[in-house]
């Protein structure tokens, strides 16, 4: 099927634009010459890609099916074309990052800083998503690298381990005396829980330890980000869950207290992922290759 690469072509742009008005246009070629080209490949396909609407056209089950895979597939064309024009100097490019909201201020941040001063001309795109998200978009070719919260396992994915972390409970100073000695997980349940909403990996991790300890977690208040969590225990909402390395100004200055367990929470690591089977663009290169020199510092 490698002939027919222009028929799919003018399919993706015709289904991305929803018109075969507007990917003639885009295309440079004439509406009868798009009509051609999507006849051509259903004929070769044996089934029909598009329905005419008032609006223009849409796609029939069966083209939905072939354009998540087109689409898969230009996403990886475009990344091999980016690697080419990038392979000599680094004078123009960009690099997709993709990180969690944490990951990405308290981790990533200060790499970013340090690769832009170096190479102001390289756009950064950063997309925040949780960690199941950045798998499937790594998958997808959207993105070149991402950082993520491990454990994770899947045989598509390389997997390099980084920072360690460690998973602590903190308060405010309505709950303060808390923190005076160690406590049991099931003396600290008895009060007040602000923990991160269900869905990511970190909240994850601390319910299995949670249930490994043969307790339920009840969250009072569920939030969708890790600055939240800090405010409303500061404001005396309660006890939550975060990365002791990523406040430890909040900690150093008192207007956070961290609750030491009796069974402290396992510490995790950072991971920083790629696809075994997709080589780097060099721009994602050069910052991939420098977190892991700082993960071994």
């Amino acid at each position: 099927m490698i002939q027919n690469m222009e028929l799919y072509q003018v399919f993706y742009i015709t289904a991305k634009a929803g018109s075969l008005s507007k990917a003639a246009t885009e295309l440079f070629i004439t509406q009868p010459a798009v009509t051609h080209s999507i006849k051509q490949l259903e004929a070769k396909l044996g089934g029909q890609l598009f329905f005419r609407t008032s609006k223009g056209v849409r796609l029939t089950a069966e083209g939905q099916v072939l354009f998540t895979y087109i689409e898969q597939a230009y996403h990886f064309i475009l990344n091999g074309e980016r690697k080419m024009a990038e392979m000599h100097q680094l004078t123009e490019g960009e690099v997709k990052i993709g990180a969690g909201d944490t990951l990405c201020r308290h981790f990533l941040l200060p790499h970013l800083q340090t690769f832009h001063e170096a190479y102001p001309q390289i756009k950064i795109q950063v997309t925040n998503r949780t960690t199941r998200e950045i798998i499937a978009l790594l998958k997808e070719g959207k993105i070149d690298i991402g950082i993520v919260n491990l454990p994770i396992s899947d045989h598509q994915i390389d997997v390099q381990e980084s920072l360690e972390i460690h998973d602590c409970f903190v308060t405010g100073e309505k709950y303060k005396h808390l923190s005076e000695s160690p406590i049991s997980l099931e003396y600290l349940l008895e009060h007040p829980m602000i923990m991160l909403e269900q869905g990511s990996s970190t909240r994850a991790y601390v319910d299995q330890f949670i249930t490994s300890q043969g307790h339920t977690l009840k969250p009072e208040i569920e939030l969708g980000s890790v600055d939240l969590l800090v405010e409303f225990a500061r404001s005396g909402f309660g006890i939550s869950c975060v990365i002791k390395e990523f406040i430890e100004a909040e900690l150093m200055d008192h207007s956070l207290y961290e609750i030491q367990l009796k069974t402290p929470v396992p510490p995790r690591r950072v991971g920083i992922i790629k696809l075994k089977s997709t080589p780097l663009p060099a721009a994602a290169r050069q910052i991939y290759d420098k977190l892991l020199v700082k993960s071994t510092e």
